[in-house]
């Protein structure tokens, strides 16, 4: 993977890996869903109440996520992502961290690519052939190409409230918050307007809980592993 992959790939294929038609969502699950949904959604846990919640990544306009939290929900994510039929590039810094995922993610089927940061290509992402980005580049991640576009969703995992959080957190269509310390707890509150108990509870989230917000929505998810994804992942963690 990584610069063996982005080699192989010519600025005017895209990148590897299964095209596949849309998927739905069955229509007496409509209303079980809160999170904002495009036409595929990546199941990313359930609410305090055990209903599911879903992001709904493939969508015909751009749309950027930031996850300030571990890297092991950000690979669930990508797990998933992929399962729902989307081609995903990891840009990462961390090439060995992702390397077995990526084999094992689509039964063969190349869906994952790795590249080194700054080195993803054009993915060529149409509404038959989505594409997320999952951005894995550290405290500051490097402005480059790899923007959102129609059919191509970019989630920038940053590990803490770094310079660049501040900018990310407030262009960003959807924000997902682990555990973080006090202060950036507080910080984190002024910036996205969460209510003081909401910023204060931050700091106590067990591992695999994420406060998403999009807008004035909120929602405390707890992401829970399949039996697949525990046995190539591990048990939920913040920390790596």
């Amino acid at each position: 993977m990584g610069r063996g992959t982005a080699e192989r790939t010519g600025a005017g294929r895209g990148l590897l890996g299964p095209r596949h038609a849309g998927h739905t969502v069955l229509t007496d699950h409509l209303g079980a869903l809160s999170l904002p949904v495009g036409d595929d959604g990546v199941i990313i846990g359930d609410d305090a109440e055990g209903r599911p919640q879903l992001i709904g990544f493939h969508r015909p306009v751009p749309y950027d996520v930031t996850l300030i939290g571990g890297l092991w929900t950000a690979q669930v994510l990508a797990l998933r992502a992929a399962g729902t039929g989307a081609r995903v590039a990891v840009e990462t810094g961390r090439v060995q961290a992702w390397t077995t995922l990526a084999q094992a993610a689509g039964a063969g089927l190349e869906c994952v690519s790795l590249y080194d940061v700054g080195r993803v290509p054009p993915t060529g992402a149409t509404v038959g052939s989505p594409v997320v980005v999952i951005r894995d580049c550290g405290m500051r991640p490097p402005r480059g190409r790899v923007i959102s576009s129609p059919w191509q969703s970019v989630l920038t995992l940053l590990p803490y409230l770094s310079p660049v959080a501040p900018r990310l957190l407030r262009s960003s269509a959807l924000v997902g918050i682990q555990r973080v310390s006090p202060d950036e707890a507080k910080q984190i509150g002024r910036i996205l307007g969460l209510a003081p108990a909401e910023s204060e509870a931050l700091p106590t989230l067990a591992d695999g809980v994420t406060l998403w917000v999009a807008g004035r929505e909120r929602h405390w998810v707890m992401t829970s592993a399949t039996d697949a994804e525990t046995g190539l992942l591990g048990t939920a963690r913040r920390m790596d």
